[in-house]
């Protein structure tokens, strides 16, 4: 719930920036000038890759909840079994271990959303974010039955 809380909070203090720079881009295209309309149009587009990438995160995480949800439900999600450092931290050796197992699982099954559900969340685990993310779009393509190109 935190994470959500959080999740929400900076979405929306996001939201309120690109209103901010997107109405200094409008005062510049105002002015008229050559200059302040360049610089304006080019401040404009700020506010539209940054509402562009806040969406596309907001589809992949809601889609991803969705997939955990119904995980949950099947009573597949990955039990958290990593040994951690007295500080709390995951222990490196117990996160490779079960990213081993997350890994043989999903060769076995390539074509099964839930192994690379699982996987995903090894690699989170181990740290590696752009290939937990990868896995991740890939267990929600092949749960939404879209065709995987590796």
């Amino acid at each position: 719930m935190r994470a959500k809380i959080t999740y929400f909070v900076t979405a929306a203090v996001l939201v309120v920036y690109f209103v901010l720079v997107g109405s200094r881009g409008l005062m510049l295209l105002r002015h008229g000038t050559a200059l302040t309309v360049t610089f304006g149009v080019a401040v404009l587009i700020l506010p539209v890759i940054g509402l562009w990438f806040l969406w596309k995160n907001t589809q992949f995480v809601s889609r991803a909840n969705r997939l955990a949800a119904e995980l949950d439900a099947e009573g597949g999600l990955p039990v958290d079994e990593l040994v951690r450092t007295p500080g709390g931290r995951i222990d490196r050796d117990s996160a490779d271990a079960v990213f081993a197992r997350r890994r043989a699982e999903t060769e076995d099954s390539p074509h099964d959303w839930r192994c690379w559900f699982r996987l995903a969340v090894a690699y989170h685990d181990a740290r590696d974010t752009p290939r937990a993310r990868k896995a991740m779009q890939r267990a929600i393509a092949l749960h939404d039955g879209k065709p995987v190109t590796d």
